[in-house]
């Protein structure tokens, strides 16, 4: 592992540019640690819900404004262990920063795709995580009798959510 400030320079570049651990693409909701105070976080704007036997937050998290998170001192324990597979290999010098700051970019232009064909199919919900979003405009029956577009535009983004996925899985989660 490379020094603490090479890694607080990969953090500083990419993480911000970035948000994708917390803006509803990569993940759907956060579970707390046993360690996370749920009554701070709640003061602090994390909306906490019951997840079985579990405490959990909903993505998008509405404390990431602007690339950064606006409770950092303070975030859950989960958010701070935390790295991505790409911040990883960038800490570990195996890709650049300006490499990986590509791969930010298209992850980021995959999900814009996927969110507005989502958006066109008539989810509109910012609050839900994507995933979630996904599923809801899935979920609905075809009419097949109904207007053409409106089946290739599924299609679209049947084929979307698999770019978005392939990329995640290669370059965010591994």
């Amino acid at each position: 592992m490379k020094s603490s400030s090479h890694n607080s320079r990969a953090i500083s570049k990419l993480c911000p540019t970035c948000g994708l651990c917390c803006n509803g693409v990569l993940f759907g909701d956060v579970e707390l640690q046993r360690d996370d105070d749920a009554k701070l976080l709640a003061k602090l704007g994390v909306e906490v819900f019951r997840k079985g036997r579990k405490t959990a937050f909903s993505q998008p998290c509405d404390c990431l404004v602007k690339g950064l998170c606006t409770i950092y001192a303070n975030r859950p324990k989960r958010c701070a262990a935390f790295d991505c597979g790409l911040l990883k290999r960038v800490q570990n010098e195996e890709v650049s920063a300006v490499a990986a700051l590509k791969k930010i970019a298209e992850a980021k232009r995959r999900a814009a795709e996927v969110l507005k064909l989502l958006r066109e199919l008539g989810n509109d919900d910012e609050t839900l995580p994507l995933n979630q979003r996904y599923s809801i405009v899935i979920a609905q029956p075809i009419d097949m009798a109904s207007n053409e577009s409106e089946i290739e535009r599924r299609g679209e983004l049947m084929m979307a959510v698999s770019r978005l996925t392939d990329s995640l899985g290669r370059d965010f989660l591994t």
